[in-house]
């Protein structure tokens, strides 16, 4: 038998900060292990999701693509064919990154590029120089993430986590969306672009991931109202022990009382590579996945004003900052 030593409150913070949107019961939601309409549950893997899909012709970015859930999906999506960009905030740490990836997969098509997305600067130069490849983009996944860090300012000022979880995905985003559209007008293929998030009232971190939901939900409203042939949806990728828990200070005898609440990191990168990849969400659009299931959020990610009110504040940041 194993005792654990941590205290009640840890054990409350751990789950007032990574606990699933999903509106089932703390105690419910661990042993939930049935398959929904998509033929995918919660114990689904990245590459059962996409086993059968041939990708070589597609090219996506994934964004957090260094480590957990984000280097799974960049694994999975190049074992399928397709062509990855790995942004990472310095080249040496995305090539160790590809060098891995490719010791597993030789015939990966693994491309590492420098951004740092708390960096309005350097998501601008990042997307310049994506452009400037004259590549094709049909998917692009906003994956990366920090969760509770010590406040801190980016260099442009704005709160770390609302800079780096929603702002510079929201900047990259808009920078490469006519990239996205021009693609899915030349090869027919419809571009997917992909949140993961998840909702919890934990102070920044919270409302930064909030902002991943509103924000695919404005994207995929104005992309309907103009027709274009891309889709914008989110995601709760659900409890996975990564390194994004770091600033929390959880020890190892937490980590190991709470096992049973959480994935594996294959398991967890199971909702991104569906969306990405499954033929089943085509023309699926400003939805809410967990498990690989459309699931309904909490009344907040839901409300049509406040995503709009959040656009309209992310322009303005943005325009402030010149971009």
């Amino acid at each position: 038998m194993i005792v654990c030593f941590f205290s009640f409150q840890k054990i409350l913070l751990f789950f007032q900060v990574i606990e699933t949107a999903e509106q089932m019961s703390l105690w419910g939601w661990p042993w939930r292990t049935s398959k929904g309409a998509s033929g995918f549950g919660r114990s689904s893997t990245a590459e059962e999701v996409t086993e059968g899909i041939d990708a070589r012709d597609l090219t996506a970015i994934v964004t957090g693509a260094t480590n957990g859930i984000g280097k799974e999906t960049a694994r999975v999506l190049a074992l399928r064919g397709a062509e990855v960009i790995i942004p990472s905030r310095t080249i040496e740490s995305g090539l160790r990154v590809k060098e891995s990836l490719l010791e597993q997969n030789p015939s990966a098509k693994l491309h590492v590029m420098e951004m740092d997305l708390s960096s309005l600067d350097s998501v601008e130069t990042f997307a310049r120089s994506f452009i400037s490849t004259n590549k094709r983009l049909n998917i692009l996944i906003n994956n990366a993430g920090i969760m509770a860090c010590p406040f801190q300012l980016s260099r442009d000022g704005i709160e770390m986590q609302f800079a780096t979880n929603h702002l510079g995905h929201f900047l990259l985003t808009k920078l490469l969306l006519e990239k996205m559209k021009s693609t899915a007008k030349e090869t027919g293929v419809q571009g997917r672009i992909i949140n993961v998030s998840s909702y919890k009232r934990f102070l920044a971190y919270g409302q930064s991931k909030l902002a991943n939901i509103l924000h695919a939900n404005e994207l995929s409203r104005k992309l309907q109202e103009e027709g274009s042939n891309v889709t914008a949806n989110s995601l709760h990728p659900g409890l996975i022990q990564t390194n994004i828990t770091r600033f929390l200070g959880f020890s190892a005898a937490l980590v190991i009382c709470l096992k049973p609440f959480l994935k594996t990191i294959p398991q967890g990168a199971a909702t991104t590579c569906y969306l990405a990849l499954n033929p089943k969400v085509k023309d699926a659009t400003g939805k809410y996945y967990v498990n690989c299931n459309e699931e309904n959020p909490l009344p907040e990610a839901k409300d049509k004003v406040l995503a709009n009110k959040l656009w309209v504040f992310s322009e303005e940041i943005l325009r402030k900052g010149g971009k």
